[in-house]
C-alpha cells in the first residue's frame, strides 16, 4: 500500500477491479494484483477480475458509491475492500 501525506491528510493508492459477473460490484486492493489478500470464497463469486484504474484515496476526495472513510480503513486493515451494487427500489406504478 503506497501512503503520502498531504497537508495532514494520508493519501493512499489503492487499484480498483470490476466484476464480470456482477454488474457495478468493484474490488479495490491496497497493492496492484495483490488477490492473495482477498478470500479465495469472495474471489470465486466474484469472477475474473478485470483492471478499471489506479486511484489515489484521501479523506477529501468523493466517492460515487462509497464511504471514503471506510474504503481506506479496509484496505488498512484487510488489504481490499468489497463495492457491492446499490440495491434498486424500482419505483412501478399501476396505473390510476
Amino acid at each position: 500500500m503506497t501512503l503520502k501525506s498531504e497537508n495532514n491528510d494520508a493519501v493512499i493508492n489503492c487499484w480498483i477491479y470490476k466484476s464480470i459477473r456482477k454488474d457495478e460490484m468493484y474490488l479495490y486492493l491496497a497493492e496492484e494484483d495483490a488477490f492473495d489478500s482477498v478470500p479465495e470464497i469472495l474471489l470465486t463469486s466474484f469472477g475474473e477480475p478485470v483492471f478499471v484504474m489506479e486511484l489515489e484515496l484521501s479523506l477529501q476526495r468523493k466517492l460515487a458509491r462509497a464511504d471514503v472513510e471506510a474504503v481506506i480503513k479496509s484496505l488498512k486493515e484487510d488489504k481490499f475492500y468489497l463495492q457491492i451494487p446499490p440495491k434498486l427500489n424500482p419505483d412501478l406504478h399501476f396505473g390510476d
